[in-house]
């Protein structure tokens, strides 16, 4: 669960809430015509957009703005610096026993211990990076077309409130409703777009990013290991994809099984 994300909804709603309840009764926040006019229109605008498969999945992409299983880089880094270890010390086959946490790192890792080619292991890697990115930009799409529709409909419900407020000015009790859905639309359209649908499209822009980072840095581990480069170069290779502050801590924790590393190539060398 990602606390920040349920922080920022559950506060915004909060704050808003509470302006709410401190200015009188919030029955009067409740008007039926308003949200048939947002809620509807925006749903009907998703439905022109995309497929209706598509428009289905817009819950699992909110969802996934909610929770966050991407790895920390300080300790990918730190397991392929491990892998490229062992394939050093036994071979590269020896790391079909061992288990590994993050798929994408097995599957490369797999692809390797198959004899694949290089060069094949590397565009397979890719292709699949795209993929996935391609997948949250469709997600980011959705929330973006929904931020861009909530308010578009709010204005539209606004201006027919307008209309029927001043087709009945004859009539002051019809002033009150209409004026209503003409106002109400309009926060109804601002609160979907700008505090749910754009923050929520952005927080999978940045997780995105943060993905798209974790897996350039499997491949360019992968290909270290493929290489047969010493553990220390694949590592340095890797610190470069990491904040400054967190790569001391990484250098410490894989220095503490250096001297089995480096038994395991006496051992080789003695071998040979």
């Amino acid at each position: 669960m990602d606390l920040a994300t349920v922080i920022g909804v559950a506060a915004g709603v909060y704050l808003i809430a509470a302006s709410i309840f401190m200015g009188g009764t919030p029955l009067i926040f409740v008007n039926a015509p308003a949200l048939l006019i947002v809620v509807g229109g925006t749903v009907a605008t998703m439905l022109i957009r995309y497929p209706f498969a598509t428009v289905l999945s817009t819950a699992k992409v909110v969802r996934n703005a909610f929770f966050d299983r991407l790895r920390p880089p300080a300790e990918l880094v730190e397991e392929i610096v491990r892998l490229a270890e062992k394939s050093r010390r036994d071979s590269l086959l020896s790391l079909e026993s061992v288990p590994i946490r993050d798929s994408f790192l097995n599957q490369g890792i797999q692809l390797c211990i198959d004899g694949t080619e290089p060069e094949l292991v590397r565009s397979t890697l890719a292709s699949e990076m795209a993929a996935t990115i391609d997948r949250h930009q469709r997600g980011q799409g959705i929330l973006r077309s929904i931020g861009a529709a909530a308010p578009a409909f709010g204005m539209i419900g606004t201006l027919i409130g307008l209309v029927q407020m001043l087709a009945r000015m004859d009539d002051p009790r019809s002033i009150g409703p209409a004026m209503a859905v003409a106002i109400l639309t309009t926060l109804y359209g601002a609160l979907i777009a700008y505090l749910i649908a754009l923050p929520l499209a952005d927080k999978l822009a940045e997780r995105s990013a943060r993905e798209a980072q974790t897996r350039e840095i499997v491949i360019q581990g992968i290909m270290g290991i493929l290489a047969a480069n010493h553990p220390s170069i694949v590592r340095a290779r890797l610190l470069s994809y990491i904040e400054p502050r967190g790569r001391q801590d990484v250098i410490e924790r894989t220095n503490r099984r250096r001297p089995m590393a480096v038994e395991g190539d006496g051992e080789q060398r003695r071998a040979a």
